[in-house]
């Protein structure tokens, strides 16, 4: 029998570790789970920035100078939107811009995100499940100094510079799992779950607030492994270390590992944190984990699958 592998992601980070399991995992094997607290309507369309990192990096089309969206990408479009005065803090490019096109028209049919998602996916030669976290809408919020702004405000437009004191996901109370994400939750052969190197907060949060999620994620037999997106204090992408510092925690695995207390079974640190993680309440791997290179997401996925099962062993061992 196989042996499933269930990946909770957020963008950048995350993207790129999924990258990995998809090396390291046949298809119909894992399912990406993708935060979809960020999506938001801009310009009439329907934006799934987390979901297309991932698409984009499974395809091999993202931009890894940049970080997000196509290699090779050309601005035509937000040129001419920024000469007519047009809304243009949020970077549409050329080729990018018929993935937003095209989810908005299945979506106004009438389709649900996960179906539209498994359509455009296909479309890019992905043969692995890149699974909307729900098909209901759920709207990351950042409770700043300055007050709500929605995530992709508060991300892109003000480039994080608000002082963040909390984090709230409006709409996630009356949300249910995809149809995929429960499938997967579900499986006989679940074997792992693997939480990605995304932010905890703002992408594997919106996810564990959906109702249901994280009871049933505590209720499996199959182990549970995060991999660190802190090393040395130092977030790896994206805000992470100051939302910690202004919500009051100090950067680390520590702190990473407390936030995912009765969760988690595992955690994969940089080497740079082994001293810190020896006093966890968790078991954990030290292994060098950036993820910059195509060698180096494979080596990570491959230690941390290999990490899950000795955890599993263990635990099998001890009943």
């Amino acid at each position: 029998m196989s042996r499933h592998v269930l990946a909770l992601c957020g963008g950048v980070g995350g993207a790129k570790l999924a990258a990995g399991l998809a090396r390291a995992i046949a298809p119909g094997d894992l399912s990406i789970v993708v935060n979809t607290g960020d999506d938001f309507v801009h310009l009439g369309l329907h934006v799934s920035p987390d979901i297309d990192t991932v698409a984009y990096t499974l395809a091999g089309l993202s931009d890894r100078e940049r970080g997000w969206g196509i290699a090779g990408e050309t601005w035509a479009f937000m040129a001419s939107l920024r000469r007519l005065g047009g809304e243009d803090w949020f970077q549409l490019g050329d080729q990018d811009l018929a993935m937003h096109v095209e989810r908005t028209r299945r979506l106004s049919e009438g389709q649900a995100l996960s179906t539209v998602t498994a359509a455009l996916t296909r479309a890019l030669g992905i043969d692995h499940a890149i699974i909307p976290m729900s098909d209901d809408p759920v709207a990351t919020i950042v409770q700043t100094d300055d007050g709500e702004l929605s995530f992709q405000h508060y991300f892109v437009r003000d480039q994080c510079r608000p002082v963040a004191n909390g984090i709230r996901f409006e709409g996630a109370a009356a949300a249910k799992p995809s149809p995929g994400f429960e499938a997967a939750l579900a499986r006989d052969d679940l074997a792992t779950v693997i939480l990605c190197p995304s932010n905890p907060y703002l992408s594997i949060d919106p996810i564990l607030a959906i109702p249901g999620v994280r009871g049933a994620l505590e209720d499996l037999d199959a182990p549970i492994v995060a991999i660190s997106p802190i090393i040395g204090g130092r977030a790896v992408k994206g805000p992470t270390a100051k939302l910690m510092v202004e919500m009051g925690l100090e950067p680390g695995v520590t702190a990473i590992a407390e936030h995912y207390r009765g969760l988690l079974d595992g955690l994969v640190v940089d080497p740079e944190d082994s001293e810190a993680a020896e006093a966890l309440h968790v078991a954990t791997l030290a292994i060098p984990n950036l993820l910059n290179s195509d060698e180096d997401r494979l080596r990570v996925a491959q230690a941390s699958l290999a990490f899950a099962e000795a955890l599993a062993q263990k635990r099998r061992a001890e009943r």
